[in-house]
């Protein structure tokens, strides 16, 4: 994906690809928001909404394969393939920040429940590594950082749910940590496509690079 002309990028260092440094970051598929079975899904349906239709039907015909092309291809390259979800450790998620507690409860989001797991198409393998944050971004409530520069990760692929909040998220405090970061766009997915397109074409401007999953395969032989 290649954005408009931008003078910010003039100031971007491009930094080239080694996939002896690479990590494969799979954000937030979790029934509870990346499931047409899961909570927001059922919440949605009950209100009689059909705003949900586009997340789901993106993140079947184009997350999940992509996602699953991308996991093999790093266990091909023996590289790091890491988990990172969402959710409260207890049912009342008094453990949470508080702006993440209602979220949480209504979606019955927290360790041991059918929500919080990882969608089945996705369950983690054998030498995956899985992270559980209460809050948007990652770097924020896991040691996500220590494991990255233990596993001699330095560039990270992104990829998963929801675009614009905690992929987003979780991609700017890489960058700015000194990750090379790159945005897989088709294997990415949210709830409105223009919040989706204005989140890659912003990313691209300053924080790190947007590539198809073709294209990323491809760079990463």
């Amino acid at each position: 994906m290649n954005a408009p002309a931008d003078y910010i990028r003039a100031y971007m260092t491009e930094r080239p690809v080694d996939p002896s440094k690479a990590a494969l970051v799979i954000v937030d598929m979790q029934n509870a928001t990346g499931s047409r079975q899961g909570a927001l899904a059922r919440k949605l349906q009950a209100e009689g909404s059909p705003v949900g239709d586009y997340r789901f039907d993106r993140i079947e015909r184009l997350v999940l394969p992509h996602t699953l092309r991308l996991r093999e291809h790093f266990h091909g390259l023996q590289r790091p393939v890491l988990h990172v979800t969402i959710g409260a450790a207890l049912p009342d998620a008094s453990d949470a920040p508080v702006h993440m507690r209602k979220l949480f409860v209504e979606f019955n989001n927290h360790l041991g429940s059918r929500e919080h797991e990882i969608v089945d198409e996705l369950k983690p393998l054998s030498g995956e590594h899985v992270l559980r944050k209460t809050t948007i971004g990652a770097f924020a409530s896991t040691n996500i950082d220590s494991l990255l520069r233990a596993l001699g990760a330095e560039q990270l692929w992104m990829c998963g749910v929801s675009t614009n909040m905690c992929v987003e998220t979780t991609a700017r405090e890489a960058a700015d940590r000194g990750y090379l970061v790159t945005l897989v766009e088709d294997a990415c997915g949210t709830t409105h496509e223009d919040l989706h397109q204005v989140t890659m074409r912003n990313f691209q401007r300053l924080f790190g690079r947007v590539r198809s999953t073709g294209q990323s395969l491809q760079e990463l032989a």
